[in-house]
């Protein structure tokens, strides 16, 4: 109990209290253990509404303001959930900077000798859990596979209904609805002189990136 409340085990002791505190909430189900570093998570978010409601698509945003994520990524511990990858570090440096400071004053080590020995057991936790953590995080990425985030290309293709009077080239919304049955409002643009009254059935052909609206050509369903 000495050697963990001591320097430099005192300093990732109380953060592996924390770890064990949060997954024992996520054994009960108070939090969620999931939250990816994942694989650079870009992509255009595709604000579908949920439970059938109907949610506008919004401005474009992507995956870059993770800096936490990012950090991971470039350590070569991505892939996983956050969660998992900060509780490996933990304990893993935990259990090295207990089994150095055990060494250390099996040795006899004291005074400004022990201070310097101490800061090299420090610099082999953070050294040895980096190293430990990236060789785990390898086998484990197989039981966390990405999820792509939705995206407004997923819509390209499908049929809309047209929700305003006209569509032309500076105007025009209509409905989609998603694989999982949500809808969204979204902005639509034709070409063309083609006539579009509310209500009537069109085809999302393109995605304008640029404009964040969709192309759209008027289709006659097979009856």
């Amino acid at each position: 109990m000495r050697t963990a409340l001591a320097f430099p085990t005192v300093l990732f002791s109380f953060a592996l209290l924390v770890v064990i505190g949060f997954w024992l909430l996520a054994l009960m189900g108070g939090v969620s253990a999931h939250g990816h570093a994942g694989h650079g998570g870009h992509g255009e978010h595709a604000g579908h509404g949920g439970h059938g409601g109907h949610g506008e698509i919004g401005s474009h945003h992507d995956g870059h303001g993770h800096g936490g994520e990012g950090l991971l990524a470039a350590a070569g511990l991505d892939g996983v959930p956050v969660t998992v990858v900060l509780s490996l570090l933990t304990a893993v440096a935990w259990f090295v900077s207990l089994a150095g400071s055990e060494l250390l004053d099996g040795a006899g080590a004291h005074g400004p000798v022990r201070v310097l020995l101490a800061i090299v057991v420090l610099a082999v936790a953070l050294v040895g859990s980096w190293s430990v953590t990236w060789l785990l995080v390898r086998p484990l990425r197989r039981l966390f596979p990405e999820v792509r985030p939705p995206s407004r290309q997923d819509f390209v293709g499908s049929l809309c209904v047209i929700r305003t009077g006209r569509v032309g080239t500076d105007f025009g919304q209509a409905e989609v609805t998603a694989p999982d049955g949500s809808s969204a409002v979204v902005q639509v643009r034709q070409t063309g002189e083609d006539t579009f009254a509310s209500g009537s059935t069109a085809l999302l052909y393109e995605y304008e990136p640029a404009g964040e609206f969709f192309w759209v050509a008027p289709f006659d369903p097979i009856t």
